[in-house]
């Protein structure tokens, strides 16, 4: 079989660019990566230059070491089990430099526009140059561009988003203050912990819509991820429904806390991991409080009738999925919905490929790596989509299989249970597709 070379064009640099190009590398592809940034790493660059970093100075990845690491590139034994986010970058650093990744990244030169032009791609970058491409990668990610919530009312003390909180002192500064934070997901319940430390001298409330099941990083002294792994040969919801079982015994049931109740069962929404923010509550140090129902002033009225004044809010409030580059009349994800299939491609648009745009169960890292090689097998010509109404009618049922379980909420959209993909691009749509390419 003759191997095509197309022309290829990557958008970002963090671990879905990187990983998309490692693999097209692998394969012998030309390829030309844009950043933005003056270094690698995306949202685990803390404090990158581009602003699209979420990372705060005290982040810890929640998802341990033994399930984040990379198929061929492990992560160093001497990590901790749950890396600080300086370990990350590191880790990227290192696999950049191992695999000569670094040569074919453009830095400070982001993508300006991207439009479809003679069966190619035309691409402007920042420095005003346009160049043709064969084939376009976007891996720009979904955690930079921050989605606030629709309150009624206004408030007029100082708020800011999760996405630039860096810590206490930056960019606001959160000592002696009264401060409300909205959401319960991971950085929710990480900005909570930190800000409600008695030598900060805060008073801290915690607000909610849906609530969350909290369950903790360790089981049995081991990071509980490792226990939790679904079987592609089963099915998921009866794995789902025997999980539900351990919720009592985790201490899971945001109840015993003090939150209102979830308004669903365990895994039809993200579970917030943490070990501290149980302990906080029931400390008294966090004030736990149902969704806010109008904002007055500094006074914010809660759904359950009570009402509070507050010097600062902090919105950990989730991030929308946006493409700038792109005309939103071709490409745009409205309340994070983008119909794609196996999570990569655009039905009728043979030349673009998505990288990274999942809510990946448990983690991004080998998701991304699974994506990249299935691009780089598309990108040779030994694997082959199949027709378009085919690839819808799949769109849907990935779409139940692994979302069709979830809370209707934008944060819940692109959820994908990694195991089962994985396996599924491995064993079945590889070889469909080489089969379809010959």
């Amino acid at each position: 079989m003759a191997l095509a070379q197309p022309r290829t064009a990557i958008i970002g640099a963090g671990i879905s660019g990187l990983t998309a190009g490692k693999m097209l590398k692998d394969y012998g592809v030309p390829y030309t990566t844009f950043e933005l940034s003056d270094r690698i790493g995306g949202n685990w660059a803390f404090g990158n230059p581009n602003g699209h970093s979420s990372a705060y100075r005290s982040l810890h990845i929640d998802t341990s070491k033994h399930r984040l690491s990379f198929k061929d590139f492990p992560v160093p034994e001497d990590f901790p089990s749950f890396p600080h986010h300086t370990q990350i970058k590191s880790y990227l650093d290192d696999y950049a430099a191992a695999f000569g990744l670094l040569e074919n990244i453009e830095f400070n030169n982001g993508v300006v526009s991207a439009r479809q032009v003679d069966g190619g791609w035309e691409i402007e970058d920042q420095a005003g140059a346009v160049r043709q491409f064969d084939l376009l990668v976007v891996g720009n990610g979904h955690h930079w561009d921050a989605r606030l919530p629709d309150f009624p009312g206004t408030f007029t003390g100082e708020t800011i988003h999760s996405h630039h909180y860096i810590d206490p002192q930056t960019p606001l500064n959160l000592t002696g203050k009264r401060i409300l934070v909205v959401g319960i997901g991971n950085s929710a319940a990480d900005i909570t912990v930190e800000l409600s430390s008695k030598s900060l001298q805060n008073t801290v409330t915690l607000s909610t819509r849906s609530s969350a099941w909290i369950v903790p990083k360790y089981l049995a002294g081991q990071p509980g991820d490792k226990f939790f792994k679904t079987n592609p040969y089963l099915p998921l919801s009866w794995q789902r429904k025997a999980a539900q079982w351990f919720a009592p015994v985790v201490g899971a049931d945001p109840t015993k806390y003090g939150l209102p109740p979830a308004n669903h069962k365990l895994f039809e929404a993200h579970p917030t991991q943490s070990v501290e923010l149980p302990l906080r509550l029931g400390s008294g140090d966090v004030i736990p409080k149902p969704n806010v129902r109008l904002l007055d002033g500094q006074t914010v009225h809660f759904d359950d009738g009570t009402s509070a004044e507050f010097d600062a809010i902090v919105y950990a409030t989730g991030y929308n999925i946006t493409f700038p580059f792109f005309d939103p009349d071709f490409i745009s994800a409205p309340d994070n919905h983008i119909r794609l299939y196996k999570r990569m491609f655009k039905p009728g648009v043979d030349n673009l490929v998505f990288i990274g745009f999942a809510q990946s169960i448990p983690t991004l890292f080998p998701f991304v790596e699974c994506q990249s090689r299935l691009l780089a097998a598309y990108a040779v010509g030994r694997y082959a989509l199949p027709p378009v109404g085919e690839m819808e009618r799949v769109i849907d049922a990935d779409q139940q299989l692994h979302a069709g379980h979830c809370v209707d909420r934008p944060r819940h959209t692109q959820q994908v249970d990694y195991f089962y993909y994985e396996h599924d691009i491995r064993t079945r749509e590889l070889p469909a597709g080489l089969k379809r390419a010959g």
